[in-house]
């Protein structure tokens, strides 16, 4: 286990966030791992099962660790005006990008031992000025990429129990799919799967299933060809880059237990073909990672919650899994 805590950046005050926060705090508070919040102590101290909880402002992020288990840290960085549960403010979305911009550089800084990002909503940060698709992106933007230039991340990874399934596309719409799937596109996923299979879940010889595009993985051309002239292809590259490939396999029969116990991680084309079956094997304790980054990332694998929120019903299962999972990978970067 590394020395500095993780950040947590609270994602959009008006959403579920503050809630999840509160009870993955309470949830973790004995054992850790220990966290600290970057965002508005008081949607915190309003969020339903606050109460009796006491904050503890920091003046920094070192300090987090200690206090840890005597309340909740936070470094307190107020929106303009107090949120709403269920009602997005476009005029929050300075702060709530400074927050996702704090907590990266107190990672890039070795001051956190990663980032988990509670969720946004994209359109209110859109109003407010936000120019990327998503979390994944802006990371992406913010962090210098891995030392190693032939696997440029950032890439997106859903976790589900036994499950793994990482993303060649990721906030795409479909009908720009397959224009955008390119042989180099496809390896370099690939290459970025497999090494974070290695670096940080302890894999040594990761075992890398990729999923075709079409139905039945093209059917020999008759669905598609983008399996014969850019899957297929890019697969055999990653074979004599010494990656455990194969495939093109049909999505549909891929995500069975039987299926799974054949593969690492799954490379899937599109999002809602990665996205579907993790969802539907663990729905509430799912966790999105962000490869090919020099920090560690993660978040919970559902959004902000707009019609729950305020209402003390959000299930905090896929935080807390998002923060162990977080912990879990900075400890092994760190090594023994």
């Amino acid at each position: 286990m590394t020395s500095a805590p993780l950040a947590v950046s609270l994602g959009d005050p008006a959403g579920i966030g503050p809630e999840i926060v509160v009870a993955a705090w309470k949830a973790l508070r004995t054992e850790g791992p220990a966290f600290v919040v970057i965002g508005d102590a008081g949607a915190l101290e309003r969020a339903p099962g606050a109460e009796g909880i006491a904050l503890r402002p920091l003046a920094s992020l070192a300090e987090g660790r200690a206090a840890f288990a005597g309340g909740l840290p936070i470094l307190d960085r107020p929106t303009p005006h107090p949120a709403t549960p269920g009602r997005p403010d476009a005029s929050a979305a300075a702060a709530i990008i400074g927050w996702i911009e704090e907590g990266a550089r107190l990672a890039l800084a070795g001051e956190a031992a990663g980032l988990v990002t509670a969720p946004i909503a994209k359109a209110s940060l859109y109003a407010g000025g936000f120019e990327f698709a998503g979390h994944t992106e802006f990371l992406g933007a913010l962090a210098p990429p891995a030392a190693d230039e032939t696997a440029r991340g950032p890439l997106m990874m859903l976790a589900a129990g036994d499950l793994r399934v990482a993303l060649v596309t990721i906030h795409e719409p479909l009908a720009r799919v397959p224009a955008l799937i390119g042989h180099d596109l496809v390896v370099n996923a690939g290459l970025v799967t497999a090494r974070a299979l290695a670096q940080d879940f302890g894999i040594a010889a990761p075992r890398l299933a990729v999923a075709g595009l079409n139905p039945h993985a093209g059917e020999a051309g008759a669905l598609g060809r983008e399996e014969i002239e850019i899957i297929t292809p890019a697969i055999e590259t990653l074979r004599r880059l010494g990656v455990a490939a194969s495939g093109p396999h049909p999505a549909d029969s891929l995500f069975h237990a039987e299926a799974r116990l054949r593969f690492d991680a799954a490379l899937c084309m599109y999002h809602d073909q990665a996205l579907i079956p993790v969802k539907m094997l663990d729905f509430w304790g799912g966790v999105n990672i962000t490869l090919g980054l020099p920090i560690v990332r993660t978040s919970p694998d559902h959004g902000t919650g707009f019609d729950i929120a305020g209402r003390g019903v959000a299930r905090s299962d896929s935080l807390i899994a998002a923060i162990r999972m977080a912990a879990a990978i900075a400890a092994r970067r760190a090594g023994p």
